[in-house]
């Protein structure tokens, strides 16, 4: 179709989606694909939605958002991590984490801006940088145990790059960085004087390490994007925030203006229920990870896997290389024989063919008939 964008045209289609849509279409199949919780929105907050829309409240809001989320936001940011954010001008409200780091793109970025992004990363980050005109320039992290450094970052600096883009915990990893080189990433990007873009979606879900935030630390060169999908099992709310300079945002805001205009606010009202009074939710929930996490990663390693422990978020990121097969031949035939679903890591990074991502955010019951699955399909490759 020649009247259809160039560069949209060159972007391919999510590797997760394809094989989602694949288990949609199957039965008896054991998805360990789409990565979001199998816990409902706690009760409390959906009520608070339900709540607002019964009353009527199904208006418009600030293009920023409700000022009141605005605010818990702010107090959320400098009671766990002593960063200082003004609601009124500093916090704007999104449909979604994705839909806030477009808008920072198409901020940030003039066309052949380069931007340095860490893969295997979330599978939007290349396609939303290159259709805001930038360059994504791609750090290959298998070589530093699945986590980007300061000193690969400096690398791969130019008098082009504009921004680092950054998400710990990570989705596909579920790799964490320390506090340490968190700063020693902060200072590199100080030093050329580059933007940092973090994505701090699964901020919370930390088991191994303290949770930690890049707004501790820097501001100033900061976008720092967060929301509420994971923490509080709110994927379908559309619930996200950025937080950055306020000269910043007051250009962002004018996207938003012009596209969503601003987020539901029946989400809005949820979110700050969440916030208010779902801390002990998000405890509970990441608990429940962490012990299906631990057993998932020693099943992994006992029947044969190498694999690299998560310190958070509800991924794990096996090495498949020692079977013979590329990812998107092992994803395929494990769904195929196995009826077990992953996602082939190619879909996070065109040149990571090595790995595959299983999301343990299903049951215990579920997780046990997947390791038994796995074990056959893979036992079937070596004889």
């Amino acid at each position: 179709m020649k009247d259809i964008s160039t560069r949209l045209k060159q972007v391919k289609p999510s590797g997760i989606r394809k094989f989602f849509d694949l288990v949609m279409n199957s039965k008896d199949i054991i998805s360990l694909g789409v990565g979001e919780p199998d816990f409902p929105t706690p009760w409390h907050i959906t009520e608070q939605g339900i709540f607002h829309l019964e009353k009527g409240h199904t208006s418009y809001t600030s293009n920023l958002g409700m000022l009141e989320l605005r605010k818990e936001i702010s107090d959320y940011l400098k009671k766990d991590f002593s960063a200082d954010y003004d609601p009124k001008d500093e916090i704007m409200i999104t449909v979604g984490v994705s839909a806030g780091l477009d808008m920072t793109f198409r901020t940030l970025l003039e066309p052949g801006d380069e931007i340095i992004i860490p893969v295997p990363s979330y599978v939007c980050y290349e396609p939303l940088a290159y259709l805001a005109g930038g360059v994504p320039v791609i750090v290959d992290t298998r070589e530093t145990n699945l986590v980007i450094t300061a000193e690969s970052i400096e690398k791969h600096i130019t008098s082009k790059t504009k921004a680092l883009l950054i998400s710990y915990p990570s989705n596909p990893t579920g790799r964490m960085i320390s506090k340490e080189q968190l700063i020693e990433i902060i200072e590199v990007c100080k030093k050329y004087d580059i933007w940092i873009i973090s994505d701090e979606v699964y901020g919370d879900l930390v088991y191994d390490l303290e949770p930690i935030s890049a707004a501790t630390y820097v501001k100033d060169r900061l976008i720092l994007l967060n929301g509420f999908s994971k923490s509080y099992a709110m994927t379908g709310w559309r619930i996200g925030y950025v937080a950055c300079p306020r000269e910043v945002l007051k250009e962002m805001v004018k996207i938003q203006q012009y596209n969503v205009l601003c987020a539901p606010i029946m989400s809005q009202y949820a979110a700050i229920e969440a916030l208010q009074n779902g801390r002990a939710e998000v405890d509970r929930m990441k608990e429940s990870y962490k012990l299906r996490r631990n057993f998932f990663y020693e099943s992994l390693v006992e029947i044969g896997f190498d694999v690299q422990k998560p310190e958070g978020a509800f991924y794990m990121f096996p090495n498949i290389k020692k079977f013979g097969l590329s990812a998107e031949d092992f994803s395929m035939r494990l769904l195929q024989e196995g009826r077990v679903a992953v996602v082939p890591g190619n879909a996070f990074g065109d040149m990571i063919d090595d790995h595959v991502r299983c999301c343990y955010a299903c049951s215990m019951d579920e997780l046990k008939e997947a390791i038994s699955r796995i074990e056959r399909f893979i036992s079937s490759l070596v004889h």
